[in-house]
């Protein structure tokens, strides 16, 4: 039995972006590389030193699949060297051939050269991934010719497959913001953002642009940060910056923007104009790297203590100087520091996380011939200080539990951080059963406030709307004056993601506290509804023409028809005229399946575009007079080979994986139990393993499950305001479902597939 409490601060995608089994935390993956020439070694050498081009090998196994023709190169700064044979690599699949592994072209290895533990760069991810879009992060023994060169960290590419996953576009302007030469001593110019001119030459040393144009856009960013800083959220996702700066000081990140070398991330411009952050390369995070850029922290102590507000009044670091001159923004990324330091370092949590992962690769590190530390030093180093030579981190690589325990008792300390905060509590729509075009408000009661705001948007890809909330008496409040406050919106899509943020003096607060990552939602399930597609049709169905097509299947969610014609199909909300459905009705309650083949030739169902097994976007549009209306739209992450996503059951708010896919028919409906105290809902009927029970009530309530012939499955109470999983693994088959409360037995047939 497994019970799961409503995760409505999470998006779709946050719930999914963890679950690739290439990237499985728990899994060391297994690469196997052939080269067929034996000199691979100084081949690779001397690309790395000339053109850095890819060699190609023979092929590349990855647990087990064999690709042929495959890219290779070496990759790194600081952890390359033609004298070592544990050098970190760039593979790529698709350099010469069409290959792909589990969603994945790119594998990123880096070789941990500069970390005993083994766990700083995975680590540092898994934590972060909470808070930001983040890389995928776990390990890969990697051998060669059948020798076992070590155990490597493997972290997903932030290539344009990432940003599609995403972000749900990849052509946009796209900076990795690293020294084309590499940063060190050679060079001064650093991608900090600093305003020089607007001549791209001037840039050209410090940043590399990813993409086919950008100078203009990443100058304009720079310009704007230093002299309007007023209009910078037009073109700057202020939030997550605010969030990779808290990350980088409170992690002592400083192989950073933070650090003396302002590197290690990227910008992507998303549609709507802005720039987001996208942290990179965390091999030297937790204190391994010393230089701040002002001056050298030494000693864990030193690390211990640095100051939260790391070059504040700093001009070389214009995104720190600038964005914390505001003092929204500082109070900001005060309480995202506090969120952090909260979540994973006073209560532990981090600690065990590390432990989970060194004990996942204690045998691979025993086994690795060419680490660059002893055992013991991997044994000790989560705890103990190791002592590691010269170079940029100094001699000395902390303990990351004696980093981090002092650490956080030092930042908590601080006045900035033992101040009182806003408290916000009973955060809730006017309404959980909106239609869309409904005038809705949401309320919080807010404490300890000078303002507070409601940030809101209807799509994922789209920026958040801030609103002040009041405490008036005329929001939906309640009376002036009692710490209530609200604010009006429309509910102008079918969902609307929203979060609270309150300030006073000296310190914000959100809610959700990971916001504007996290956030509550509200749905509303609209006439028409996409209900279910599949984005990698192998061989699960063939359209007309024998052909596996993805496809895209609508319900109509009414007891009316409904002409089609007047709905367009896109998988790029920025053309919502993309593809017009046919001139037909669907009738009541229908489907309607479409084929996702970018083959209009085939007929009047299938749509001009492909679906992305990737990740991408499908909106799904009305026309209504002259206005185009949102009438649904779904984000989605990487796709597996012949599983559909769904909505849990027909028009369901929520979305899972189905590996029995119902094109052309109903994915379940909600069974509904009346009890004296309340409506208990049941879903999907009919469901296949999971069933979930949902008990909206004040009131405990016990379940029963039984066989058609009256044997007892499982029994289990459910707590009030408690969704239960059950996990059915019995064959298939009736299932009768009986609910006890204190007044009342009620009974309900559902079929298990």
């Amino acid at each position: 039995m497994k019970k799961l409490l409503c995760l409505a601060g999470l998006s779709i995608y946050s719930l999914l972006g963890n679950s690739q089994s290439f990237y499985d935390l728990s899994t060391v993956q297994k690469i196997e590389i052939t080269f067929a020439q034996s000199n691979w070694d100084a081949l690779l050498d001397a690309e790395k030193a000339g053109n850095e081009d890819y060699i190609m090998a023979q092929s590349v196994a990855i647990n087990g699949v064999v690709f042929d023709s495959v890219g290779v190169k070496y990759k790194g700064n600081s952890t390359y060297s033609a004298n070592q044979t544990k050098n970190p690599f760039h593979i790529e699949l698709d350099t010469y051939k069409d290959h792909i592994y589990d969603g994945y072209t790119d594998i990123k290895l880096s070789n941990v050269k500069n970390d005993p533990s083994f766990v700083r760069e995975v680590l540092s991810y898994q934590i972060l991934r909470q808070y930001m879009d983040a890389p995928l992060s776990n390990y890969a023994n990697v051998f060669i010719n059948g020798n076992l060169i070590g155990l490597y960290s493997n972290s997903e590419a932030v290539s344009k497959k990432f940003l599609t996953s995403r972000f749900s576009s990849k052509s946009n302007t796209f900076v990795k913001c690293n020294p084309p030469a590499g940063a060190g001593p050679q060079t001064s110019d650093f991608p900090n953002l600093d305003y020089i001119s607007q001549d791209s030459a001037d840039y050209e040393d410090a940043y590399e642009i990813k993409s086919d144009f950008g100078w203009k856009e990443l100058i304009n960013l720079c310009d704007t940060l230093e002299n309007d800083i007023s209009s910078i959220e037009k073109i700057l996702d202020v939030d997550r910056a605010l969030w990779m700066l808290a990350f980088n000081n409170v992690f002592v990140n400083l192989d950073s923007y933070s650090g003396a070398f302002s590197q290690n991330y990227y910008l992507y411009r998303d549609n709507n104009g802005r720039f987001i952050p996208i942290v990179w390369d965390l091999n030297e995070s937790f204190g391994r790297f010393s230089m701040t850029g002002s001056s050298n922290l030494n000693s864990t102590t030193q690390k211990q203590q640095m100051t939260h507000l790391l070059h504040e009044n700093d001009a070389d670091f214009p995104l720190i100087k600038q964005l914390l001159s505001v003092p929204m923004y500082k109070k900001m990324y005060l309480a995202h520091i506090k969120t952090m330091l909260k979540e994973n370092f006073d209560d532990g949590s981090y600690y065990t996380a590390a432990q989970s992962l060194q004990t996942t690769v204690d045998t691979d590190v025993q086994a690795d011939p060419n680490k660059f530390y002893s055992y013991a030093n991997f044994t000790s180093n989560i705890d103990n200080d190791v002592s590691t030579g010269g170079g940029p981190g100094g001699g000395n690589t902390p303990g990351i539990k004696s980093l981090m325990d002092a650490r956080n008792t030092y930042l908590l300390g601080l006045s900035d951080f033992t101040q009182t905060e806003p408290s916000i509590a009973n955060v809730s729509p006017s309404t959980t059963n909106p239609t869309i075009g409904q005038a809705l408000s949401i309320t919080a009661t807010v404490a300890d406030e000078n303002a507070v705001y409601l940030g809101y948007r209807g799509l994922k890809t789209s920026p958040f709307t801030r609103v002040s909330m009041y405490d008036d008496g005329t929001h939906n409040d309640g009376a002036a004056g009692d710490g209530v406050y609200g604010a009006n919106i429309t509910m102008s899509s079918p969902s609307i993601q929203y979060y609270i943020y309150a300030e006073n003096a000296g310190i914000g607060k959100f809610s959700p506290a990971r916001a504007e990552y996290e956030y509550h939602r509200i749905d509303a399930v609209g006439d028409l509804v996409i209900n279910e597609f599949m984005a990698d049709n192998d061989a699960a169905i063939a359209d007309q023409a024998g052909d596996y097509e993805d496809w895209i299947e609508l319900y109509n969610n009414t007891s009316d028809s409904i002409f089609l014609g007047d709905y367009f199909l896109s998988d790029d909300v920025t053309d919502p005229t993309q593809w017009q459905l046919p001139a037909e009705y669907i009738s009541a309650g229908g489907f309607k399946l479409i084929w996702a083949s970018n083959d209009s030739a085939k007929g009047t169902n299938h749509a001009n575009f492909k679906l992305s097994k990737g990740g991408e976007e499908i909106g799904l549009f009305h026309q209504n007079g002259a206005n185009l209306d949102t009438a649904d739209y779904i984000a989605f992450s990487t796709q597996t080979t012949d599983i559909s996503y769904g909505r849990e059951y027909d028009a369901s708010p929520n979305w899972v994986f189905f590996t029995n896919y119902t094109p052309d028919a109903s994915n379940g409906t909600i069974g509904l139990i009346e009890i004296e105290e309340g409506r208990i809902q049941i879903y999907p009927n009919p469901y296949q393993n999971r069933l979930f029970i949902e008990n909206p009530t004040e009131k405990e309530i016990s379940i029963g499950v039984y066989s058609s012939i009256g044997q007892l499955l499982n029994q289990f109470k459910i707590t009030p305001f408690e969704t239960l999983e059950w996990q059915d693994d019995h064959a298939a088959g009736i299932r009768v479902v009986v609910i006890q409360t204190e007044k009342s037995t009620e009974t309900l047939t559902l079929i298990a597939k």
